[in-house]
């Protein structure tokens, strides 16, 4: 289980922490002639191998690679305005498939069955990357086709991403509480912002915004307490 933990680690690092906005345009731009394609494939292949650590799993590392390529490849040709918030999913969706098929032939054939003694501890730090960026940006898929238009100037006072460290913020809170079984804590932070954002959404007279930041912080709050809940169920 360790390992599986691991590569979905490593996943998280790859996509989300070391794939710049850049590197995701010029895929999607230039598909198979953009050398950004081909090097973050590598990067999640070697990711892996680092974190498993072990000489045995090099073939699983460049079947890593291989495969997230592949699937990168198939996402990017088909892709198009309407489908990109859907091919997110499913991007995302079969990476993950791929690397659970890959642990299980892994551990089928292979002959060290030694795990790190630690396997809890990677655990909290898996969820606790996932709660950050991956969720942010899934959250802004999802959503995405409710994006009230701004275009009024009634943000120009906010600070740049401010909601996307404000939603790591609560996120990591939320986790933290659950895992020490403080429910109270919970509601108490979903009040505190529901009094800080809400009022500022009644003096911009803006309904659509307001039911798209209630769907986001719903969302946000949501992942939180599932994520906590699993943490609690697995260990």
């Amino acid at each position: 289980m360790i390992i599986l933990l691991k590569l979905f680690l490593a996943h998280l690092i790859g996509d989300f922490l070391l794939q710049p906005a850049s590197w995701i345009r010029a895929k999607e731009e230039k598909k198979l002639a953009a050398w950004q394609l081909y090097f973050h494939a590598f990067i999640h292949g070697a990711l892996s191998f680092l974190l498993v650590w072990r000489a045995d799993f090099v073939i699983a590392a460049l079947l890593i690679v291989a495969i997230h390529f592949i699937i990168d490849v198939f996402k990017v040709s088909i892709q198009r305005d309407k489908t990109k918030r859907v091919l997110f999913f499913i991007d995302q969706l079969l990476h993950f498939i791929s690397l659970y098929a890959i642990w299980l032939v892994y551990e089928h054939i292979s002959f060290s069955m030694a795990f790190l003694k630690d396997e809890k501890t990677i655990l909290l730090i898996t969820l606790l990357l996932f709660l950050t960026k991956p969720v942010s940006f899934a959250i802004r898929i999802f959503i995405s086709k409710w994006t009230p238009d701004t275009d009024s100037g009634d943000d120009l006072t906010s600070l740049q991403s401010a909601g996307k460290y404000i939603g790591i913020l609560e996120r990591l809170l939320v986790f933290v509480f659950m895992i020490m079984n403080e429910w109270q804590a919970v509601g108490f932070l979903l009040a505190a912002k529901s009094i800080f954002r809400f009022g500022n959404l009644q003096e911009a007279r803006d309904r659509k915004l307001t039911e798209y930041i209630l769907i986001g912080t719903l969302l946000s709050f949501g992942v939180a307490v599932l994520t906590g809940i699993a943490y609690r169920f697995f260990t």
